[in-house]
């Protein structure tokens, strides 16, 4: 059963000057996970405004209620490629107290905008 569906866009060249002009905003958005590449090299600003849309998006799912926090969700992407979202904390609770037992998560990219769907499955 679908209990929530978000989607979110975010323009690549306006996200990535907020992170500039707004420091600590990384720290706020995202774990270390979400910043580093597997080499440790810093994940490109589209890549993070993809991250952010989803989790715009997953809030929007879950009825976009007061308290959640940035970093009790983390977007991931499984060896295969397709991306995932593994959550804690309040987003966690909210879910659990809304019978979500698991999460459908798409990502793009293109043409300077970023984009996620997410939907909540209970």
């Amino acid at each position: 059963m679908i209990i929530g569906v978000g989607i979110d866009v975010a323009e690549i060249e306006r996200f990535g000057a907020a992170m500039e002009r707004t420091p600590g905003m990384a720290d706020r958005l995202f774990v270390e996970s979400e910043l580093l590449l597997p080499g440790g090299e810093r994940r490109g600003i589209a890549s993070l405004a993809a991250r952010f849309a989803a989790k715009e998006a997953l809030a929007k799912a879950l009825g976009a209620p007061a308290g959640l926090r940035w970093t009790d969700a983390e977007v991931y992407v499984e060896e295969s490629g397709q991306p995932r979202v593994r959550v804690k904390g309040t987003v966690a609770e909210r879910a659990s107290a809304l019978g979500v037992r698991s999460w459908h998560v798409s990502l793009s990219h293109d043409a300077g905008v970023a984009s996620a769907v997410v939907v909540a499955e209970g």
